[in-house]
């Protein structure tokens, strides 16, 4: 893999594209202002994607089309049959449309919500393609570029969860999602969520005492979540985020919810914590009736919100071989990290090479307001996924792909 990697970098094409990518650097910066000032909260990405799609078109990129759900996707096309490689970063943010997503700067920092999460992610994309087009290099293979929406919270994974329901031709994955340029993500934490609301009557606390009391059931079913034994590795987790319910402290509570959040690095494990969790909120409801035999009951609804598979893959797949020599040919030191939770979840889990991959730059204050970025040495993002892309999908009259076909 090291003198593939050797002979790629010594290509005057390739010596080209890294250098381009380095003098775009100021240009991907512009990008990535405007496209932050562009809300795209979850499920409300379509004002950000119109524009990106429009930034595809500009770019000259093939078969451009926003389809269903709202992921924008453009290609460059294979000289050959080789294999088709994705990839993608989110559109959607974790803020509200009404969040103020301006750009501010200040000892050379650029301060916005959503500024590297995962606007970065949006403009290496545009830098890549256009190293692409400067070089003139042909890939082997074919290279789909995506924005995708719905990675965020209750967002699901929705938009790339229906790439894979769509297009079974996908021969690998990788996201640019993730601050430290050398992070590489190749397993995935799974996650379920749910949303339990426990439902009766509900009366006056002194002339209906007796009555079965929604937020009781609740505290009967948190008790004895917060008792369960989960195992350290695979790490699992599991916490009832927020709860809610009740109309005034002299009132049995007619209504009360809880937000449950489990996660595993093993599907295996999720499902038995799930299985585990349910039988508890089930079983809550039972003997809250039980206590008080009351004519009126109390009742469960139990929605799943949120389903992101867990899965696992080898340190040996040329997907995460090609990634950390495409980092280490930039002078950089490759951090496998093992598993989180990313867009990546969904192929990991359906068997498909993939990983998520750190942007270019540093950020902090993820999530919150006070989100930062520092653009120093940012091009050494674009730089590591353009050299992982070519090496992958491979490139015409000088090396062989990487990343194998699924039908091989």
């Amino acid at each position: 893999m090291k003198n593939y990697f050797n002979k790629i970098i010594e290509d005057e094409r390739v010596k080209t594209g890294l250098k381009f990518l380095k003098e775009d650097h100021e240009n991907t910066l512009i990008e990535q202002k405007e496209i932050c000032a562009i809300s795209a909260p979850s499920f409300q990405e379509e004002r950000r994607g119109k524009d990106y799609l429009k930034r595809f078109q500009d770019l000259g990129l093939e078969d451009i089309h926003m389809d269903e759900v709202g992921n924008v996707l453009g290609k460059i096309s294979g000289t050959q049959n080789g294999p088709k490689l994705v990839v993608a970063a989110h559109l959607d943010t974790v803020f509200p449309e009404e969040t103020d997503t301006t750009v501010k700067e200040k000892d050379g920092y650029l301060y916005a919500p959503a500024i590297g999460d995962d606007t970065r992610g949006l403009a290496e994309i545009l830098s890549i393609i256009r190293a692409f087009r400067e070089t003139g290099i042909e890939p082997i293979g074919d290279v789909v570029f995506c924005g995708n929406v719905c990675e965020e919270g209750l967002g699901d994974l929705r938009g790339v969860k229906h790439l894979f329901q769509n297009k079974k031709d996908i021969d690998g994955f990788m996201s640019i999602d993730g601050t430290g340029v050398g992070t590489i993500i190749h397993e995935a934490t799974g996650s379920h969520r749910y949303k339990i609301t426990y439902k009766g009557s509900g009366g006056h606390s002194f002339k209906d005492f007796g009555m079965p009391s929604a937020i009781h059931a609740l505290g009967r079913a948190i008790a004895k979540i917060g008792d369960l034994k989960v195992p350290d590795d695979p790490k699992t987790t599991f916490t009832v985020g927020t709860v809610e319910g009740g109309t005034s402290v002299n009132a049995i509570a007619g209504e009360a919810t809880m937000y449950v959040d489990m996660r595993s690095n093993s599907e295996e494990e999720l499902l038995k914590l799930e299985k585990d969790c349910l039988k508890i909120v089930k079983d809550a409801v039972e003997e809250e009736n039980n206590r008080w035999k009351h004519e009126e009951k109390i009742k469960v609804d139990i929605e799943l919100l949120g389903n992101r598979p867990a899965g696992s893959q080898s340190e040996k797949e040329p997907i995460v071989e090609a990634t950390v020599e495409a980092i280490k040919a930039i002078g950089l030191v490759p951090k496998i990290k093992g598993a989180a939770s990313s867009d990546a979840n969904i192929p990991i889990s359906l068997g498909i090479p993939a990983i998520a991959v750190g942007r270019g730059g540093m950020s902090g204050e993820v999530h919150t307001l006070k989100e930062w970025f520092d653009p120093k040495d940012a091009y050494y993002g674009p730089q590591k996924t353009f050299l992982a892309i070519v090496g992958l999908v491979g490139i015409k009259n000088l090396s062989e792909p990487l990343l194998k076909k699924r039908s091989e």
